[in-house]
């Protein structure tokens, strides 16, 4: 990769010595879609900064059920990544590549070596705490707060923006695996938006409305 090409997959980052530092000590990985690249349990060994792509990050708990906490989009990185690199603490989280994904590696000890030298990267990691937790935040309001079928709602607004489609390929037992609860609830709550003409299901395929978030703020 290119000086220019990095400049544009991460336009917050201008200073050129940091650039040129990444492309330096960093390497690429490539994921396809649905390629898990970290667990629970595994030592993270690099600051993943996605280039392109999406990586979806999940919660599990003991018994292997999954809440989905966020997702990782161009230019961004995780800031549980970065706590687990930081104390040298085996992951808490799961990560999945939502889509083909190119993420840049950076290695932990280049990651404290850039947090002291470049003002940039600081103001990069401390950016992802902030806007990371607010994320949080709202996914434990929603768990705390909200009723599934708000929350269905939410998550399908969220997969519309993330895929930039009004069509998601995705099935019923996705869904409730990342909201934390069973397909018939699922399914039952799908079938009730579909009465009132909001979606269409198909076969592991839902259609939504162009107005959708228009008429779940109404």
């Amino acid at each position: 990769m290119e000086l220019e090409d990095l400049k544009q997959k991460l336009p917050n980052i201008t200073d050129p010595n940091l650039l040129n530092a990444l492309l330096e000590y960093s390497a690429i990985y490539e994921f396809q879609a649905g390629k898990i690249i970290t667990e629970p349990g595994q030592f993270i060994k690099m600051v993943p900064i996605v280039l392109e792509g999406a990586i979806k990050i999940l919660r599990m708990d003991e018994d292997g059920k999954e809440l989905f906490l966020y997702y990782l989009e161009p230019g961004e990185t995780c800031a549980l990544s970065l706590t687990c690199c930081s104390a040298s603490r085996p992951s808490e989280i799961k990560a999945v590549a939502e889509e083909k994904t190119v993420i840049l590696g950076v290695p932990i000890a280049k990651h404290e070596e850039f947090t002291d030298k470049y003002k940039q990267w600081k103001d990069f990691v401390s950016m992802t705490y902030q806007t990371r937790f607010q994320e949080m935040l709202v996914a434990l309001d929603a768990v705390a707060f909200k009723r599934m079928d708000e929350r269905l709602m939410r998550y399908i607004v969220t997969k519309m923006k993330q895929y930039k489609a009004n069509e998601l390929n995705i099935t019923h037992q996705e869904i409730a695996n990342e909201l934390g609860t069973s397909r018939e609830v699922i399914s039952r709550l799908l079938k009730q938006l579909e009465k009132k003409k909001w979606i269409e299901l198909g076969r592991n395929v839902i259609y939504i409305r162009d107005d959708f978030e228009e008429l779940i703020s109404a």
